[in-house]
């Protein structure tokens, strides 16, 4: 084995980097379903109530808009169907959600007292790596050859 070579490439029979998408896909797809679950159980209406509170136009239809993409999205996401264009919409809404916490609520980067957006941040960063790197192996992007 070359020094530069993976000490898992034989083993997985594909390039690490392709395996390493995978734990970043299936976490990422459980957080999005649950964060769009979360806001359909606790009641759609009071969190389009706060995103009038926070000033976003149509908050009561872009509040379903936001919990049925990360719905639906994080149960792409772990069936691995779709990454490429789900993953983008994603962390988009991401960026939104950064720039809330920080400049509309004023939350420091890393939580103490009230949450911080840092894990915001590291969750624009998964979603822009699977928009770009794919869904990897054990996907149904991968069965259908276009992981």
């Amino acid at each position: 084995m070359e020094l530069m070579t993976s000490p898992w490439q034989e083993l997985f029979e594909a390039d690490t980097i392709e395996w390493g998408l995978v734990p970043i896909r299936i976490v990422l797809g459980y957080i999005f379903l649950d964060a769009g679950l979360g806001k359909w159980r606790r009641g759609i209406s009071g969190t389009g109530d706060w995103f009038g509170s926070l000033g976003f136009p149509f908050p009561q239809p872009t509040a379903r808009l936001v919990a049925s993409l990360e719905l639906v999205g994080g149960i792409l996401l772990i069936l691995g169907f779709g990454v490429h264009w789900v993953a983008l919409p994603l962390a988009g809404n991401m960026v939104v959600a950064t720039y809330v916490q920080r400049f509309k609520l004023g939350a420091p980067f890393q939580g103490g007292d009230v949450q911080g957006y840092e894990l915001d941040v590291l969750m624009v960063a998964a979603a822009l790596s699977l928009t770009l790197g794919g869904a990897g192996p054990l996907s149904i992007d991968a069965a259908i050859g276009q992981a």
